[in-house]
């Protein structure tokens, strides 16, 4: 299928942007979250105080490693709002896991934090070939699940129109698409399958549909997943990544250029590699 790739001028700055500009942009956006962090929750004062760090010890990237861990049971034992950095009244809106395994960890998110959300998930849909004006066809779950609003509000930030579908009713699925024609469809991998069965059924051929791309994530899914989704839709298949402990959908992102892999947003994302027996950070291209 033919990919749409950016026109001059519709990248960020940041996009473009070279490595040493980008990491002055890290470090002084980390040197700033960890001094919030340590002057208004009590556990990140505690835990930097017993690893014999401040704030200002962060002088380089590097120093990121002498900070301790955040861990699922320091959300889960801070249940529900101890490890939020600003007064609940300025939080917004809440998020939360299912709770399966424990506790939900739950995630507060102030007007702001909205918006930076909204502006990577709209910079994640071009990336995946998604432009101001498509449709966009969003079965992911709304509700606490990050997954439907995440993708909601960056589909609206970058212009498109919005149909706020959730998961569930395949049937009803299968009528809106064909009867509102979505240039994209944002859902996981396991269910778009699921949806194009129910396709086969009502003899609504997939391929023929309107749909040209397909945003997946939520779950693990592999290479094969990918070329069944693309040869059974006729769609490109577009691999999205990120975690309610840190924002939601929208971490990262796979290019339709190229789909080779996920792209971090490192302006908002600082990734390290560690060793996950002793915590060290590792060199690049060891395991």
């Amino acid at each position: 299928m033919p990919v749409k790739k950016p026109a001059s001028g519709e990248l960020e700055g940041i996009e473009t942007a070279s490595r040493d500009e980008l990491q002055a942009l890290q470090l002084q956006r980390l040197q700033w979250t960890l001094r919030h962090a340590y002057d208004n929750v009590a556990h990140y004062r505690a835990a930097f105080d017993a690893a014999g760090v401040r704030p200002d010890d962060l002088r380089t990237l590097d120093d990121l490693a002498r900070f301790p861990f955040t861990v699922k049971t320091d959300l889960r034992d801070h249940y529900p709002f101890g490890m939020f950095a600003v007064p609940r009244e300025r939080v917004v809106r809440i998020h939360a896991s299912s709770g399966t395994t424990g506790r939900p960890t739950v995630v507060g998110y102030t007007a702001k934090d909205i918006d930076t959300w909204a502006t990577v998930m709209a910079r994640s849909i071009r990336a995946a070939g998604g432009r101001a004006g498509d449709i966009v066809h969003v079965a992911y779950g709304y509700g606490l699940f990050t997954g439907g609003l995440g993708a909601h509000y960056g589909a609206e930030k970058l212009g498109c129109t919005v149909i706020p579908m959730s998961g569930g009713m395949t049937e009803r699925q299968v009528q809106l698409i064909v009867d509102f024609k979505p240039d994209i469809i944002m859902v996981t991998p396991s269910y778009m399958l699921a949806i194009t069965e129910e396709m086969e059924r009502q003899r609504v051929d997939p391929r023929q549909t309107s749909l040209r791309i397909g945003i997946f994530g939520a779950e693990p899914w592999t290479p094969a997943m990918r070329q069944a989704i693309e040869a059974k839709l006729d769609i490109d298949a577009i691999d999205i990544y990120g975690l309610s402990e840190i924002m939601g959908p929208g971490v990262a992102q796979e290019c339709i250029e190229t789909k080779d892999g996920l792209t971090i947003w490192e302006d908002h994302f600082y990734p390290e590699i560690v060793d996950p027996h002793t915590g060290a950070v590792v060199a690049e291209g060891e395991r």
